[in-house]
């Protein structure tokens, strides 16, 4: 019988880098960085070909891939030593898409799946009330909007007259008894939308998560990127479960993207982003505003080497042991939970015209690559962009405005016609207006992004 599951963790994996048309470009860069012995949460990945017969097949599986997932679920739950839906020591999962081209945002993800008003409880007991509930609230948000088709700005609602109500800028600001209420709220807004009460199986919530990332590769963002970058459609995507590990937990825990060198001049240096106190996701989504990676004066000391200098010196050894093995500049998602760091995916990193040759030639002075890999990673349409003028660099700058974490406080006015959504974007473009795409916070649609002319949002995060 076909083999459509794949698991890693523990330093040993079925498959490795060389497996990315099944595994995708997330699934075979875990497998193979569990194999190197780095710090990867244990999982399993679903192979492309399910992505395929599911969409062709009305949102059926293939025969035999239930059983292969529960053996697989079984020994992720030995490595972590807890138990899927279990009451008292719940083992919490992440489900995320990953084709075997890089489609950065393009497609869904459910994180914290497993929770449940016992599981929570359970939760709790391990890393306090305050995270347990913050958790519950997250998943809730993202299983309701992803897998539900609860709208995504019906939560953001509640939140915000909950922030609103106590007088606090950011989430961080809310403590368990908020949590706690939003819970409910998100629960009665799912009741509302659904006509039945939210999830609380926890394998429903599994198997509906896996359907959701697999239809999610038909989705308007996905189709739009692989328009836009050749990528053919019936590659299909592989899904990866993984055991989810916790930057939200306190203090000691943060989350953060980090680049082996920098994307933009191509100059070797760490150069990245992260939060304390945050899961992946608010590192992106630009509600708060990420700290730099390096720097003991950074951002007033806030930086992950002044902070957290034993999670950053293991993350220094990570990225240099990366780079060494792929031989090319990556792109490095991590978590630290309690002070350990975790890996979460790896891929090369995207990079500007001008920083893909510098980084070809220094790698080729460094003996990493040799001068046909250099020619081959340049993409010479790119290379137009070297031609125009751009800005200085290292000119002075002078800020005009300053707000705390970035929140706008004061109007402003634009010529262009607003879209407050990808289609209404897309839209103005197709009617030959000039559309400005603002929204709440940053968003991975490229339906809007291409189609705008700028981006804002009402909360910023800092460019990479």
């Amino acid at each position: 019988m076909k083999r459509y599951v794949y698991s890693f963790g523990g330093g040993a994996a079925d498959g490795g880098a060389d497996m990315r048309e099944a595994l995708g470009g997330k699934g075979a860069n875990l497998a193979e960085m569990s194999r190197l012995g780095l710090p990867v949460p244990p999982g399993f990945t679903i192979a492309a070909d399910v992505c395929g017969h599911y969409n062709e097949n009305d949102g059926a599986f293939p025969p035999g891939l239930e059983e292969e997932v529960a053996d697989a679920l079984r020994a992720v739950e030995t490595h972590v030593g807890a138990k899927f839906g279990d009451a008292g020591n719940p083992l919490l999962l992440s489900v995320r898409s990953g084709a075997r081209e890089s489609m950065p945002g393009m497609m869904d993800t459910v994180l914290d799946l497993g929770l449940n008003d016992a599981t929570v409880e359970g939760l709790a007991r391990g890393g306090g009330e305050r995270f347990a509930q913050d958790s519950y609230r997250r998943f809730i948000q993202m299983f309701g909007d992803v897998v539900l088709g609860v709208d995504h700005g019906a939560f953001e609602d509640i939140l915000q007259q909950r922030k609103d109500a106590r007088g606090v800028c950011l989430d961080t600001d809310l403590e368990a008894a908020d949590w706690r209420a939003v819970v409910a709220s998100f629960k009665e807004k799912a009741r509302e939308a659904l006509g039945e009460e939210f999830p609380q199986d926890p394998h429903r919530q599994l198997w509906g998560a896996i359907g959701a990332v697999f239809a999610s590769w038909r989705n308007p963002r996905a189709e739009t990127w692989r328009r836009l970058n050749d990528i053919p459609a019936d590659w299909g995507t592989a899904v990866t479960v993984q055991s989810m590990v916790f930057g939200n937990m306190g203090d000691d825990c943060a989350s953060g993207v980090a680049f082996t060198r920098n994307p933009s001049t191509g100059a070797r240096e760490i150069f990245g982003e992260f939060l304390v106190n945050a899961q992946g996701e608010d590192v992106v989504a630009g509600i708060r505003t990420p700290w730099p990676l390096a720097g003991s004066d950074a951002a007033g000391g806030k930086s992950m080497e002044a902070l957290m200098p034993a999670a950053w010196s293991a993350l220094v050894d990570t990225l240099n042991r990366l780079e060494a093995h792929y031989r090319d500049m990556q792109d490095v998602e991590f978590t630290v939970q309690r002070g350990r760091l975790y890996v979460l995916q790896t891929r090369s990193g995207k990079r500007t015209a001008a920083a893909a040759l510098k980084v070809a030639v220094d790698m080729v002075e460094e003996g990493l690559i040799d001068c046909a890999d250099a020619l081959r990673r340049i993409n010479p349409q790119s290379l137009e962009g070297l031609l125009h003028p751009t800005l200085d660099p290292s000119a002075p700058r002078r800020a005009i405005a300053h707000t705390p974490e970035s929140r706008a406080t004061w109007p402003s006015m634009a010529v262009p016609t607003s879209g407050f959504s990808a289609r209404m974007a897309g839209t103005a473009c197709r009617c030959m207006f000039d559309p400005i795409n603002a929204r709440f916070a940053s968003s991975c649609s490229r339906n809007g992004m291409s189609a705008a002319e700028m981006d804002t949002t009402c909360f910023g995060d800092t460019s990479m």
